[in-house]
């Protein structure tokens, strides 16, 4: 016996809405949304219409639709399909690509292991709350790769919206706040007035001397004051708390990522060596 149809969201906010989801047959009549859609198929296949085609999507693949056009969802397989969809709003995608217009992605559904790692990392937490700086980087990354996808190949933004100079010296700024304030939610709004660039050249300039973005630089410095704690001795609650994390599952999914273990592991290991 399949499992039974399900849906899971959250709340839009800056633009962005997630949205988690299981079918065995039919999910959807034909409807449409004022935002772009981009989804990854986890598994079975997703069929729709769309743009007067019939199309599907096969585990792995992902889905790109366009506001206004018409689409709708059922299952291509006896066994159904399950899937995550990001609704992000296309003014958010034109800011994040410098104030031009939105993209238009031909293909429908297309192998893109870029914008699924974007996928994954926008549901890493899911249901918790994604934190300001955390959708400016999957905002940002959604928009580059629609852009690299996009019919008018045009390419996504580069680093030269400002001089080196100055944007080296504003990242370096940002990095050092960040490091400073890891434990605390940052708002979008105060690494902008910080560096004086937008949240999406910024995060672009960041990247771009330090191989991340601010967000994960800043988890890294939370994980790495948890690290200490936990050897220290405080328990892993008292330290996801003390650190930013919404709670110890939430740690131990950020700390198993980072470093290879868990933080119970890591407790266990680095007191026994003492």
């Amino acid at each position: 016996m399949s499992a039974p149809d399900r849906i899971r969201f959250d709340e839009p906010h800056a633009g962005l809405q997630r949205l988690a989801a299981r079918f065995g047959g039919h999910a959807y009549d034909l409807h449409r949304h004022e935002t772009y859609g981009v989804g990854l198929t986890l598994r079975g296949v997703q069929a729709f219409h769309y743009r007067g085609a019939r199309t599907a999507s096969r585990a792995g693949q992902v889905m790109v639709l366009h506001p206004d056009e018409a689409h709708d969802g059922h299952a291509g397989v006896a066994d159904g399909f399950a899937y995550r969809m990001l609704y992000i709003d296309p003014g958010a995608i034109s800011a994040a690509l410098g104030d031009v217009p939105p993209p238009f992605v031909p293909d429908a559904v297309a192998n893109d292991p870029a914008l699924a790692t974007v996928l994954h990392e926008a549901f890493a937490d899911f249901p918790h709350s994604l934190e300001p700086l955390a959708i400016d980087a999957v905002v940002g990354r959604l928009a580059e790769g629609l852009a690299a996808r996009a019919d008018s190949g045009r390419p996504p933004p580069s680093v030269a919206t400002a001089s080196r100079a100055v944007a080296l010296r504003a990242v370096g700024r940002v990095r050092d706040f960040l490091a400073a304030e890891a434990p605390r939610m940052i708002a979008s709004e105060e690494l902008e007035r910080l560096s004086g660039l937008d949240r999406f050249a910024l995060a672009r300039h960041f990247r771009a001397a330090f191989g991340t973005s601010p967000h994960r630089f800043q988890v890294g410095r939370r994980l790495v004051r948890a690290r200490t704690m936990i050897a220290g001795g405080m328990a892993l609650s008292e330290a996801a708390a003390a650190t930013g994390f919404a709670d110890q599952s939430h740690l131990t999914r950020h700390f198993s990522a980072r470093f290879g273990l868990t933080p119970g592991r890591w407790a266990a290991l680095s007191r026994a060596s003492a």
